[in-house]
């Protein structure tokens, strides 16, 4: 993905479902000209310089999208106890001071002996073997195994030395004095002989690996109980609007309840963020200032959802006063109206979207999620999409990325298809909460036909 910058040349257009990282690459700027002064006319008026051209009324979602990723930074590695370092990526070579396992064991309950004693057992012609001991996992058994004898060992016991295979115990008659085998394995069959799994000196778990059960599994075998990794970022979420009251106040006529902190929290958390609901921002000047410097020291990245007036809207007062804060027409619905800046001592990035909580939730997928994810050093920032069989007749305008909620579901015939839920028109919660895809129309598509097919972006939880 290339960097959004003035004065550059335009990105081809792109889905941005389907995005990948940017490539991080840098143009360097052209030396200026350098002129000779005894070469200068001094009754020559220089041309007048041409004025910038001014940003256009509308946004690409793709420059809007560039903008965010390019700036949200990736916060410092932190070392975490491996229990807490789950659903993180791991920030250093682990590398293992121990061989795993620390000893050739056998892999399945059975009878440790050498293969060349059994190598023509067969199931008419037996092999019988004296057994001389038994081994079970955490005893250290036999130190040696001569010819002609076997050695009942558990999953995980020592292998004695000189036993080159374990015969599994459905393979003989289970004997403990003396044991007929019955089938006669390869050498090597069933043990697990020292480092198989890692040698000292080579990397347990690498950098950029995602830290789930195995890998915390594999870091406690190799004795470390804490590990460096990609912290979660720490997501501010606010709402702004005079009409809103908290969920626990009955709403009077004209109040609506701050659902928005609510979903947007909670969606961050299930990008990867820690996310922190602060709730509905003041309405008096001063104590708004104090709560967004607040905020703006304590996170990573800040989220304000709300409905913001084109002039006199006291929340882009205050944030224009914090820094550059830009509210732009984004081609997209529902969702058009966006903003983004750097805003206080550390440039921290702040995200505003509609207040309108299905075009809130809308956008939060379209433009938070893959700048947690960037966040959190993720590869892959965009969820998956697939293409599926629209069963109804679907309508989008012209010029503008339409999301409509929907529900996918496997077709029986194979791939997939979608229904709509609702016409893109009506906002409603219960709506939402049924879904289980977003319809993503792009811009040049103003009908799907029937039939036809569409990009869905399922709406895992986790994905």
């Amino acid at each position: 993905m290339s960097e959004h910058s003035p004065g550059g040349a335009p990105a081809a257009p792109r889905d941005t479902t389907a995005l990948d990282l940017r490539s991080g690459a840098t143009v360097d700027a052209p030396a200026p000209a350098v002129h000779a002064t005894a070469a200068i006319d001094p009754g020559r008026v220089p041309p007048p310089r041409p004025a910038p051209e001014p940003e256009p009324v509308l946004r690409s979602v793709e420059a809007h999208l560039d903008e965010i990723l390019a700036a949200v930074p990736q916060p410092e590695p932190i070392e975490l106890a491996v229990l807490d370092a789950q659903g993180l990526l791991c920030a250093e070579e682990v590398v293992s001071a121990r061989a795993l396992p620390a000893f050739d064991q056998a892999a399945l309950d059975g009878y440790a002996v050498r293969a060349e004693d059994v190598v023509d057992a067969a199931p008419d012609a037996p092999v019988e073997l004296a057994v001389v001991g038994e081994t079970v996992a955490g005893a250290a058994g036999l130190t040696s195994l001569a010819p002609g004898l076997a050695q009942k060992v558990a999953a995980g016991a020592m292998l004695p030395a000189g036993a080159d295979v374990v015969v599994p115990a459905v393979w003989t008659d289970g004997g403990v004095v003396r044991v007929q085998v019955h089938a006669g394995p390869a050498a090597g069959s069933y043990v697990r002989r020292a480092g198989d799994d890692v040698s000292p000196g080579t990397a347990a778990v690498h950098v950029g690996m995602p830290i789930g059960p195995a890998q915390i599994s594999l870091l406690a075998a190799v004795g470390r109980d804490r590990v460096l990794v990609r912290p979660r970022p720490r997501v501010a979420v606010l709402s702004a609007g005079s009409e809103l009251v908290d969920i626990t106040t009955q709403p009077a006529p004209g109040q609506v309840v701050d659902v928005n902190t609510y979903a947007l929290a909670a969606a961050a958390r299930d990008a990867g963020a820690s996310a922190y609901r602060w709730g509905i921002l003041p309405t008096e000047r001063r104590r708004l200032t104090e709560v967004l410097e607040s905020q703006l020291l304590r996170s990573d990245l800040v989220l304000i959802a709300g409905t913001h007036a084109a002039e006199g809207d006291l929340v882009q007062e205050v944030l224009a006063e914090l820094g550059p804060m830009r509210f732009r027409q984004v081609t997209m619905h529902p969702g058009a109206v966006q903003g983004f800046g750097r805003l206080g001592r550390d440039q921290v990035p702040v995200i505003c979207v509609p207040g309108e909580p299905v075009a809130a939730l809308v956008s939060f997928e379209v433009f938070v999620r893959p700048a947690i994810r960037s966040m959190l050093g993720k590869r892959q920032l965009f969820r998956r999409t697939v293409q599926a069989i629209s069963a109804e007749r679907l309508v989008s305008p012209l010029g503008y990325r339409q999301y409509l909620h929907g529900q996918v579901m496997r077709h029986p015939d194979g791939g997939y298809v979608v229904e709509p839920l609702g016409d893109g028109e009506e906002a409603l919660l219960a709506r939402m909460a049924r879904a289980n895809c977003l319809i993503v129309l792009d811009e040049d598509v103003t009908e799907v036909a029937e039939g036809g097919l569409v990009t869905v972006m399922p709406l895992l939880l986790g994905g």
